[in-house]
Order: C-alpha cells, then structure tokens, then sequence
C-alpha cells in the first residue's frame, strides 16, 4: 500500500514537471512571437517614413556611383508565403536607396506591399511552389520585363539577400554594358553536368541566384531568340532545372559566354559568419538562414537577435547609420 502511494507521487510530481517544462515552453514561445509581431510592425511603420537622401557625406566614397542607379534594373524574386516575413526588413533598409529602380516579382496580388513599394510589385501568376517550373516562369518574368526597359544592366536577387546599393553601382561601373557580361557566383566548386541528347554530357557554370547576379544589356539581347518571351521556361522544361541554373545553361551553351566568378556575391549557402566586419563595405550581397540551432547570419553588433534575426537592420546601420530606425 506505501508502495503504490509512493509509486502515485512519483508519478504525479513527473506530470507536475512536464506540465512546467511545457508551460515555460509555451511562453517562451509566445514572446518570441510577440517580439517578431512587434519588430514586423515597427519595420512596417519605418517603411512608410521618408528616410533622407543620401549625401556624399553620409553614403561615402560610394556616393557618386548612385548618380548612375538609372542604369540598373533590380528584380527580387518573392511568393506569397515570404512577404510579411522577408519584404519588411528589404523595404526598411536597402530599398530606400533603390526605390525606383527595385522590384518584386512575386505570385499574388498584395494591395499592402504594393502600396509600400510604391506599384514596384509585380504579380507574375506563375505557381508559388518552389520547383523549378515555378522559379523559371518568375525568372522569365524578370527576364521578359528587364527586356522591355533601355536599362543597361539586370541584377537579380532573392528576397533573403540584403544589398550594398552604392557598391553595386561601383562594382558595375568597372564593365561595359556593351560587352557580354555574365556577373555572379557560383555556388559549387566545379561546373555542372547534365545528360543532353544522344547521351552527351554536357557541362556549364552558373551563378546561384541566393547571391544575385547581373547581365548586360549586350548579353541579354543575344538571349532574346532562346530566352525572351516566355521562352525561358521552355527550355527550364526542357532540362528540369531550377532558374539559376537553366540562367547558366543559357548563357553558358546556348549563348556561349562564360561566367565572372565575383566573391562579393553572398548566399545563405554559405558559412556568412567568416566574413570580416571590416570588409562589409566591400561586399556587394549578403543573405542569411535559420539553422536547427542557430541562425547563418553575418557576425555584427546591433540590435537584439529577437529584433533582428537576419542582422539586416544592424548590418544597414553599421554601412548607413544616418537611418532613423539606426541607434545614435
């Protein structure tokens, strides 16, 4: 009889603690959700704030290369399921120095985010499932509206990648729009292979689109016959790729132009905490990712990580403290 009494605690305070584990769980839980809620409507709110103009005093020894943005088409690819979670942080920061040149291809009509783009979103009713199918009729899209403008250059991105504007434009102004130019990173060490007709292997490099990439109008033009109007997807259906990489086999078989590795492109694929704080400038792209137990981001100090999980918001205030949003 003491037995099972004893027997009957034991088992009751065992019920007690997992009560307490589960309940300390659910409030940790429910703040970290009350802090991003809070964080994303603080992001919305600062979207809708005019932020000044860059100066030369306040951009640095990149200012005068924003005096060529007109030159630039900017395409970030998005899908219904990331904008209240990624465009805030996108629209808060580096986007207020490309708002005329920057937009959002996506696979819905979003009244709100058209609003704080200022009509820059635009819904391409390609599928919003993340297959090759659905990222090469998004990256035709791109493509296709890119073709349309006098633009000298198309620089693609994903909505994970935060960029330098001010050194993009500096980066760009070492090429000539006039010469086929194939700008990205790739994201593996050696070039691709597939099996082409007649079992042939074929073999070509790509830049991955998680670190952007830019062409010239001169290359671009060659590509209209095999990539325009809607073609792009024809031929991502016809080798089964993802949109980066049917971009890299046109280019690179199709085409014939090689691509130009560039190390300032970033991507979460890669290890982004080795990246130096003092070389932040210098950088064109960066990215981040949630991991099981910690987040791939860049190494800086700032705002609190329930705040600022990315490290976008303190990373923008370190390269632009002039900010509002940027502590003073």
């Amino acid at each position: 009889m003491v037995n099972r009494r004893f027997l009957l605690k034991q088992q009751a305070l065992k019920v007690n603690r997992r009560l307490r584990r589960l309940l300390q769980t659910f409030f940790v839980v429910l703040l970290v959700a009350i802090s991003m809620l809070l964080a994303y409507l603080s992001l919305s709110r600062d979207v809708l704030k005019s932020e000044p103009l860059p100066t030369e005093e306040l951009v640095g020894k990149d200012y005068n290369y924003l005096e060529e943005m007109d030159d630039v088409f900017i395409s970030v690819k998005t899908t219904r399921h990331y904008h209240k979670g990624r465009l805030p942080i996108i629209l808060a920061t580096w986007f207020q120095l490309a708002k005329e040149q920057t937009w959002f291809f996506t696979d819905i009509y979003d009244e709100e985010f058209q609003l704080k783009t200022h009509g820059h979103m635009i819904n391409t009713n390609c599928s919003s499932f993340h297959d090759h199918k659905g990222l090469c009729c998004k990256m035709s899209a791109e493509f296709d509206a890119f073709i349309n403008t006098n633009k000298k250059w198309f620089c693609h991105f994903d909505d994970d990648n935060y960029v330098n504007v001010p050194r993009l434009m500096h980066f760009l102004s070492n090429y000539s729009a006039r010469e086929d130019w194939y700008l990205g990173k790739p994201s593996v060490l050696s070039p691709w292979e597939i099996i082409g007709k007649d079992n042939q292997k074929v073999i070509f490099s790509f830049a991955t689109g998680g670190a952007g990439f830019c062409l010239s109008r001169a290359l671009t033009l060659k590509m209209i016959p095999v990539a325009g109007g809607g073609k792009f997807i024809s031929v991502g259906e016809k080798i089964g790729l993802a949109d980066d990489m049917t971009m890299g086999y046109i280019i690179g078989r199709l085409v014939m132009t090689p691509l130009t590795a560039v190390d300032q492109f970033h991507s979460h694929l890669e290890s982004l905490r080795i990246i130096r704080r003092e070389r932040f400038s210098d950088q064109i792209t960066f990215s981040y990712s949630p991991q099981d137990n910690y987040w791939n981001t860049v190494k800086i100090e700032g705002f609190h990580a329930t705040y600022d999980p990315s490290r976008f918001l303190s990373l923008h205030c370190f390269l632009f403290p002039y900010f509002k949003f940027c502590p003073r």
